[in-house]
């Protein structure tokens, strides 16, 4: 062939053989897709439980529709060269912009093995959350906790066949001439092209929207079709879901705040409704939504004059001893709960530390659109929190924990609220164990803190906040273990060894502040910031991830309220619950109420919603929890905790309808005073 008979184009293919090249790869992506949805089933087997095939089988159909979407977006180019002869020659660029587009696929999919095994979500806003913090904390995170290298391995043979696969599709597509010649031109007539693009575009719109109704196109919900909720988070698609969640995170309008769905006054006066007792003077009530004074009764005051928070990372309810396990766990909480009150119906409001800390110190909810509020500009607002109630009464301070302060910007938001004497992960000296991630392990941090407390000549009354930090990925604990390791419990066995290493130390501080002069004097509350997901889910919301024990441990205490309590209640209750045993007149706008006011046949109530930018809410009152997710009907269970943890589905009733009235007023209340400024104890500027 003569120089002038060589083409500019270095592949010919008719439109036929176009089409057969982009149906074929985006059907090598549906499988992809599908492959890596069985890779997840697979690697988080112990979910599975009881559920049937069929409800697998349906939630691989879901995960299809999800996947055509992907698929479609993905060969846009390939629709689009349509309009151009050249275009549609450059197949070379065309495979490489496919095989990117699986290997993102994949390394998302390899991501997401571990990712749902801890959070039982698929990838969401938690993914750019962790990576705003400390890189270098989040990178040694990943290194130290999980099998990169072995992932990285199998990324880059799993992208290698993908190349291999599209190099394969573009032979097998071309025109009998050009695979005889390897170098012809493309003379396809733009009328044969277009009329292909106009089916092409038709076909993609269909397939993009996931269902032939009128109405709204595919949305996650119409992946929730079964009782498991592990089949219904396999319906969904990565991408879409981390994709959602980042148009979410960073978009500067806040889609995810929660709208306002009633009149402000109606609202406010339902959320009234919730959170007064007859022990509440409402105050500022043109101004605030729920400032009161409070004064707890006095039969209910207990001789204490300090207070003691001891926030347990992960210290999950379902695997403690005291609430029904039987997995010997925490033989030294257990012990503990004999000479305290224990709280058995006790749910965090969020998924993540940074929730527990704010909701139990601040006593505010989490909220959707704010769930990392201390680091939002929101979270500089002055909250009635311990820190300002006790700070304002003369108390001392101190906060040690494990870590770093900067992450999660705890130093700067407790500093805000008015604590002003930290122990962080630099301030010790020869720890049993440095961790490159964390920091020091619970031993050193208990530790640390006994020594502190017992510096105390009692001139001064304190407040402490404690914070435990072992008992997450990657673990912090000694080589040589002072426990017996877990097992039995599968891919668990390593979290339940770090909380049992979490719940040795915890019996060590008690050991030593029980010979301490402060200890006759104090009001130790013991606290999980979060759970964590078990072999099975309970709810749609998952309640083993919010469900935490909570422990008071005082002077008299059993004698005035028995062994244990069996209202609901969530984080934001801790604070009115520790001003109602220090007595007095109490100025304060908390989220949460005295648990120990409350009249016998209050149920109690809690609102709970998991971190990352999930904007599903729930309610949780006596027996029964009432789901929201957003855009679609309410959920209604009926569950129950302890060693037969159970749920079963309900028909909403009218009880549960007011439920649901209460939690939307609740939340469109709490967000309203959030952004107004109007959450503190005084109004700005006072």
């Amino acid at each position: 062939m003569s120089s002038q008979q060589r083409p500019v184009e270095h592949a010919r293919t008719g439109v036929l053989e176009h089409l057969g090249f982009i149906l074929s790869s985006a059907l090598v992506l549906l499988v992809l897709f599908s492959l890596l949805r069985l890779g997840l089933l697979v690697y988080n087997h112990e979910l599975i439980g009881n559920t049937p095939v069929t409800s697998f089988a349906e939630a691989f159909f879901n995960g299809l529709r999800f996947d055509l979407r992907v698929a479609v977006f993905a060969c846009i180019p390939l629709v689009l060269s349509l309009l151009s002869k050249r275009a549609m020659a450059a197949r070379r660029y065309q495979r490489y912009w496919l095989s990117l587009i699986a290997s993102l696929a994949i390394f998302l999919g390899l991501i997401e093995l571990n990712f749902y095994q801890e959070f039982h979500q698929r990838l969401n806003s938690l993914v750019f959350q962790y990576f705003q913090e400390d890189p270098a904390t989040v990178l040694s995170m990943l290194w130290h906790g999980f099998p990169v290298v072995r992932l990285l391995l199998v990324l880059a043979v799993l992208s290698w066949v993908m190349i291999k696969l599209f190099t394969k599709l573009d032979y097998l597509t071309q025109t009998p001439m050009a695979k005889q010649s390897g170098n012809s031109s493309f003379s396809a007539p733009w009328p044969a092209r277009y009329l292909a693009l106009l089916f092409c575009i038709i076909v993609s719109v269909v397939a993009a929207r996931g269902t032939l109704r009128q109405g709204p196109p595919l949305r996650w919900g119409d992946a929730f079709t079964t009782e498991s909720m592990f089949a219904n988070q396999l319906g969904l698609n990565g991408i879409l879901t981390l994709y959602s969640a980042g148009k979410n995170s960073l978009s500067d309008e806040r889609d995810n705040i929660w709208k306002p769905a009633s009149p402000t006054d109606h609202a406010t006066a339902i959320t009234r409704e919730l959170l007064l007792t007859k022990n509440d003077h409402l105050i500022d009530a043109d101004t605030t939504a729920v400032r009161r004074d409070y004064t707890a009764p006095t039969a209910t005051r207990l001789p204490i004059r300090n207070v003691v928070v001891i926030l347990m990372e992960s210290f999950a309810g379902h695997f403690v001893g005291a609430l029904g396990s039987k997995a010997e766990i925490t033989p030294n909480f257990d012990h503990l709960a004999r000479e305290g009150l224990l709280f058995q119906r006790m749910f965090s409001n969020g998924t993540h530390t940074h929730q527990g800390m704010f909701a139990t110190m601040a006593c505010f909810p989490n909220l959707p659109g704010f769930e990392y509020l201390m680091q939002m500009p929101e979270g500089g607002h002055q909250f009635s929190g311990l820190p300002q109630l006790l700070s304002s009464r003369g108390y001392d301070d101190l906060y040690v924990y494990n870590g770093d302060f900067a992450w999660d910007n705890q130093q700067g938001f407790f500093s805000n609220q008015g604590m002003s004497h930290f122990i962080g992960r630099n301030d010790y000296s020869n720890p049993v164990v440095s961790d490159p991630t964390w920091g020091v392990s619970d031993q050193d941090m208990f530790d640390r803190a006994a020594e502190e407390l017992a510096k105390r000549d009692g001139s001064k009354p304190f407040y402490a906040l404690l914070q435990t930090l072992s008992n997450h990925t990657p673990y912090a604990i000694p080589e040589a273990l002072p426990v017996e390791p877990v097992s039995g419990h599968g891919s668990l066995d390593q979290h339940l060894t770090a909380m049992r290493y979490s719940d040795w130390a915890l019996g060590r501080f008690f050991e030593k502040a029980k010979k301490a002069p402060y200890f006759k004097d104090t009001l130790f509350v013991i606290v999980g910031d979060h759970g964590f997901g078990a072999e099975e889910q309970l709810t749609e919301m998952d309640l083993y991830r919010f469900y935490v024990p909570m422990l008071l441990i005082a002077p008299g205490i059993q004698e005035t309220f028995g062994a244990t309590r069996d209202v609901v209640a969530t984080q934001v209750d801790i604070v009115p619950t520790i001003m109602g045993r220090l007595g007095d007149n109490v100025r304060h706008q908390c989220w949460g109420r005295d648990l120990l006011s409350l009249e016998p046949t209050d149920p109690g109530f809690g609102v709970i919603k998991p971190s990352g930018g999930d904007q599903t809410v729930a309610i949780v009152s006596g027996d029964r929890i009432v789901v929201q997710p957003k855009g679609f009907d309410a959920q209604v269970y009926r569950y129950r905790l302890g060693e037969q943890s159970q749920s079963t589905r309900e028909e909403i009733s009218a009880a549960d309808r007011a439920l649901h009235e209460k939690l939307q007023d609740y939340i469109q209340s709490a967000t309203g005073s959030l952004i107004e400024n109007a959450s503190g104890v005084e109004s700005p500027g006072m």
